[in-house]
């Protein structure tokens, strides 16, 4: 049996690792910023992993510098290709899959939107459909985002059970996959009838996520440490944005959790998550640029909005009671916290083995209280 309090799970190595020892983990999206730590955190522990993703953003991700894919099998497929996804699936026969492969940028949505509907919709229905003809699949974590939701920019955060929608092409498309995820749960995983097809599936939404490793466009952290390192100004395009700042182990830690619960009790976490951070890691974009400016050792951060600009979000908070309540999860790093292990990654990575400063990032969270 599980311990009763994700507090004495986490500092007890020894059960989570005795969970996924030799266990067959797929990972979608492996290569990109949040599959590359699961796919390393999940080593550690252990498991058989088996990552299947496009090629990585840039030479200096944290998949590339930490070389996890030396370690593990490492697999190029485009989720679209449905045949493709299905054949790995045979032949590798996952025990558990993440499914973290998206399109993730809202301004790039813009500017292909049609993709990021193909990939985010499409792509996940792929994903459900190979898991569905793959018996051994017991588990099935379906990675979404909390920009799911339709947002009214409300001052309280969003339950599991709100409506969901998405003003721009990215949010949007992830409301539609959410739907997608239910609609093949009710269909063709339904707990009322998992005696004859054996699978449980969930979807999981978290807030925005920081973490070493990150160099995509149009995302604060990666956009603040590419000015330091060029010793030019940090330009903020919505400084009075408001948003759930988490680190990256944050959601993972849920997400990891929840798959373990799911597989002792398949049929009654087979449902929607939150995975967000406490109120008090709300915080605005020119906060958290000007923390990392700080810790980073100094840094001009500069006001660049205009009017008429592309539509983003101001404020988008996340309900996360029913992951504390039913998983008693709840998040264990302060804001300051998550920028400090953020920006330490950065300062490190071009003299220090990524692969070690990963591997203590992870142990120093899961002996944290």
């Amino acid at each position: 049996m599980l311990p009763g309090k994700f507090g004495d799970l986490m500092t007890n190595l020894d059960t989570f690792r005795a969970f996924y020892k030799g266990k067959r983990v797929l990972l979608t999206g492996h290569t990109g910023f949040k599959g590359s730590w699961l796919a390393i955190w999940l080593y550690e522990l252990g498991a058989e992993v088996i990552g299947v993703s496009l090629e990585p953003y840039t030479e200096r991700d944290n998949f590339v510098l930490s070389g996890i894919g030396k370690r593990i099998v490492d697999l190029r497929g485009d989720i679209r290709d449905g045949e493709k996804m299905k054949q790995i699936f045979q032949q590798y026969r996952p025990e558990i899959v993440f499914h973290l492969a998206a399109q993730p940028i809202v301004r790039l949505s813009y500017e292909i939107p049609v993709e990021t509907y193909e990939t985010n919709v499409m792509g996940t229905i792929r994903i459900l459909e190979a898991m569905r003809n793959t018996p051994d699949v017991k588990v099935g974590v379906m990675i979404t985002t909390d920009k799911c939701y339709e947002n009214k920019e409300q001052i309280w955060g969003y339950r599991e059970n709100e409506p969901l929608g998405g003003y721009d092409p990215y949010s949007s498309s992830k409301g539609a996959a959410e739907i997608a995820i239910a609609s093949w749960r009710r269909s063709f995983f339904n707990p009322e009838t998992y005696e004859k097809h054996g699978q449980s599936i969930a979807s999981v939404r978290a807030g925005n996520v920081i973490g070493g490793g990150d160099w995509a466009l149009d995302r604060i952290v990666p956009d603040c440490i590419r000015a330091l390192e060029a010793g030019k100004p940090i330009e903020i395009r919505s400084p009075q944005a408001v948003r759930p700042w988490q680190h990256v182990l944050e959601p993972l830690s849920g997400y990891l959790l929840l798959a373990m619960k799911m597989w002792e009790e398949p049929t009654r976490y087979c449902e929607g998550w939150n995975f967000g951070p406490h109120a008090e890691s709300v915080a605005t974009v020119w906060e958290i640029a000007n923390q990392i400016a700080d810790l980073y050792g100094g840094g001009e951060v500069k006001d660049v909005s205009q009017a008429g600009a592309l539509h983003e979000a101001k404020l988008l908070m996340l309900d996360i009671s029913k992951a504390k309540y039913y998983l008693n999860w709840e998040p264990r790093l302060a804001v300051q916290e998550a920028v400090r292990l953020t920006t330490d990654w950065y300062r490190r990575y071009r003299q220090e083995p990524v692969d070690r400063i990963c591997v203590e990032q992870i142990e120093k969270y899961m002996l944290s209280q």
